[in-house]
């Protein structure tokens, strides 16, 4: 296993790394401080980690915020972030580049695939993770790239994220209903992250997987969203 650490919180990147290198020889891991929403700071990351390890063969992009009060930067962490990180997933990845193919997992949200009342901006970064995921994998077989993309959209999940859920700095003009927030919380239950990283395990062990939505809830577990057949299919596809 090599893997490369990429988050903003370098205290947090740090102790990550420390818990890897507990268990296996240090340079089987690296860390990298890095704002995705930079867009030098997020290729540079990619650009160390293809120097440390010699190759890419695995992209998850999980950054994530939750702010309606600063919108934008919802939208530009939640949205285009991801996007960029695919693309520079699959600048590295894709056959035609000389890659070795791989995998990419987009990291969304049930709040992508249902309105959310309180958190509309939020839901909308969501809703276009996921459409921009579905999109690229057609787009990655019909180009025969190599790479697959899929998504995962967990409910309520045990993050820092959840703890500032329904702080005013965030939820700003609806803080009004930050009870509706705990409510809804409450209804829903709290997954464990270890449930996330078995569906991220899942997908990327099974190799048929492309352009698939999984979703993960305390109910119902790992499971995967089931749309209606397209009504165009590219003979190419």
């Amino acid at each position: 296993m090599l893997v490369a650490l990429v988050d903003l919180n370098e205290e947090v990147g740090k102790a990550s790394k420390d818990a890897f290198d507990k268990q296996f020889d240090a340079q089987r891991t690296i860390f990298v401080p890095c704002d995705v929403s930079d867009e030098e700071k997020l290729k540079d990351a990619f650009q160390k980690t293809v120097q440390h390890f010699g190759q890419l063969d695995i992209v998850v992009n999980n950054a994530g915020v939750n702010n309606e009060k600063n919108w934008e930067i919802t939208v530009q962490i939640n949205l285009i972030s991801v996007i960029r990180g695919t693309y520079l997933g699959l600048e590295y990845m894709k056959n035609e580049n000389g890659g070795s193919g791989g995998a990419i997992v987009n990291i969304a949200s049930l709040a992508g695939l249902l309105p959310v009342a309180y958190q509309p901006v939020y839901s909308a970064s969501k809703h276009g993770v996921i459409g921009f995921t579905r999109s690229i994998a057609m787009a990655a077989t019909i180009g025969n790239y190599g790479v697959r993309v899929n998504a995962i959209c967990p409910g309520f999940v045990n993050t820092p994220i959840l703890q500032s859920i329904d702080k005013e700095e965030n939820m700003g003009q609806y803080s009004a209903y930050k009870q509706n927030i705990k409510d809804m919380i409450k209804f829903y239950g709290i997954i464990d992250p270890s449930l996330i990283a078995e569906g991220l395990i899942r997908i990327l062990e099974d190799d048929t997987l492309n352009g698939e939505v999984m979703k993960i809830t305390n109910k119902q577990g790992i499971h995967f969203h089931e749309y209606n057949s397209l009504p165009f299919q590219s003979k190419q596809q």
